[in-house]
């Protein structure tokens, strides 16, 4: 192991671990040094190999680490990132950064006051397809409309992590979880400029998770933007599409040319900890990402309450 070698730790080995787990295979320059989950029988394949813990902070105390990939439940998010800025580890968190906007701000001011990178995992930002969407967008031509859809059955992608279906354990729903990501896409696109919502339909189940969302945004700049999300979806379905403002429309299907459940992940994990281990070589600030999109997040959640309180006054 060369001295340059980044030396990073896993807490938490559910259903989206395997990606990270195989994306060290790809990157020779960052090695999968430790892992930690509080169940034996996930920590049972690494026996012999890292070093394995049942607790994270006994996992801090051990050393020997550059940098921390958070894959915990989103309720632990906050909690768990906290306490490896505190001991000064970079983390590289699954998104949402946090549940509560509240916290998701207190992590990006620790980061910035400890000066530790803080990134959130936006695994799509990586997507091959989308990256050939971008770069078909013709030079100077001006943008009038994204459409970003996120649509599958959740029981289908939760596997054993079943806390995707407690809203408390998971921040809400399909806004809060899948959101994010949908929401970074369209400012991935649309490129550094302020995004906001301007409208939002959000459709409940019998145990109060959101299982579908409509959400109209704007952009400082006049583009706007529509996300549909959806946790009900018989299938899968993840695209974009671009209109411009001379009328052409550019597509891009996300899952394209990767046959298989979740099979695109596999590329996009790689990407995730490639920019990861680039932005921290670099000393970059990315903290921002992470926050924008639980910005937009909180803001759907604030409007239907708005609207549920105005329609329970109405009825007085």
């Amino acid at each position: 192991m060369s001295s340059d070698t980044l030396r990073v730790g896993i807490v938490g080995l559910g259903v989206i671990s395997r990606f990270y787990v195989k994306a060290f295979d790809e990157l020779p320059q960052v090695e999968l040094a430790a892992v930690c989950d509080l169940r034996a029988d996930a920590l049972a394949p690494f026996e012999g190999k890292v070093p394995t813990f049942r607790d994270y902070q006994d996992m801090i105390a051990a050393g020997g680490l550059d940098a921390v990939v958070v894959n915990v439940p989103n309720d632990v998010h906050a909690r768990v990132c906290g306490d490896l800025i505190a001991a000064g580890l970079a983390v590289c968190v699954e998104k949402p950064l946090a549940t509560r906007v509240e916290d998701g701000r207190e992590l990006v001011r620790a980061a910035r006051e400890k000066g530790v990178l803080l990134f959130t995992s936006f695994h799509r930002r990586y997507n091959d397809n989308v990256l050939d969407l971008i770069a078909r967008i013709p030079a100077g031509a001006e943008l009038a409309h994204v459409t970003v859809r996120y649509l599958e059955m959740i029981e289908e992608h939760a596997g054993d992590d079943h806390w995707y279906l407690d809203p408390e354990r998971c921040g809400g729903g399909c806004v809060a979880d899948n959101g994010p990501n949908a929401f970074d896409t369209v400012r991935q696109i649309v490129g550094d400029v302020t995004v906001t919502v301007t409208d939002s339909k959000v459709v409940r189940d019998a145990h109060g998770t959101d299982r579908q969302a409509d959400v109209e945004l704007r952009t400082a700049t006049g583009t706007t933007a529509r996300v549909l999300l959806d946790w009900a979806y018989p299938g899968e379905t993840k695209d974009v599409e671009l209109t411009l403002t001379d009328g052409t429309v550019l597509t891009a299907d996300m899952l394209g040319g990767h046959e298989g459940f979740k099979t695109s992940l596999w590329h996009e994990y790689v990407g995730v900890l490639r920019d990861f281990a680039t932005a921290l070589a670099a000393g970059e600030d990315r903290s921002e990402g992470g926050l924008a999109a639980l910005e937009l997040v909180a803001d759907v959640y604030r409007r239907e309450a708005a609207t549920h309180a105005d329609a329970t006054e109405g009825t007085r």
